[in-house]
């Protein structure tokens, strides 16, 4: 787990600890308060299910949503890298030297054609081709790379779907 706890034993999600993540993941900072009247219980009941729902990874934690514009960072580059080499120690290593770039936002072990499929934000072409030749290329086992600039965001959310007739879902 992210947060170095150890993994609580899970009991089943009813309809209320749902809601409570359903709220919880769009509105992170609303108070125990109004979480409560929303899900219809009183304050400490909710305050014990948001951090059983913790403790159970469930919630892995809270944040801020930074406009990435706003800082400049306006292209959204997906990019697919293909190793030399696939063994476990080709793996470890560039997942190792991947997480140390802070441009790269995710990075995915992937099935098909290439290897990794990583997505990147930068400030401009210029900045793009630096990342590219001096940082994605030279990571450990890369043998090549194929890039998508974004050129519209249609869709971008972290909101899982919830829902509590949904066989699977908890």
């Amino acid at each position: 787990m992210a947060n170095n706890q150890t993994p609580q034993k899970k009991r089943k999600l009813d309809r209320i600890d749902m809601n409570i993540l359903r709220t919880l993941q769009f509105e992170g900072r609303i108070s125990y308060t109004e979480l409560a009247d929303r899900v219809g219980l009183s304050t400490t009941p909710c305050m014990e299910r948001v951090k059983r729902l913790e403790k159970e990874g469930y919630v892995e934690g809270y944040y801020a949503r930074i406009n990435p514009q706003a800082l400049g960072y306006s292209m959204l580059v997906f990019v697919e890298i293909a190793l030399s080499y696939q063994s476990p120690d080709a793996f470890d290593r560039f997942n190792k030297a991947v997480t140390s770039l802070p441009y790269i936002l995710e990075c995915h072990l992937v099935s098909g054609d290439s290897d990794y499929l990583l997505k990147a934000r930068i400030s401009d072409m210029t900045e793009y081709r630096k990342l590219l030749g001096e940082m994605l290329l030279t990571l450990p086992g890369v043998k090549n790379s194929k890039s998508w600039i974004v050129m519209e965001e249609v869709k971008e959310s972290l909101a899982l779907p919830i829902d509590i007739n949904k066989p699977g879902s908890y």
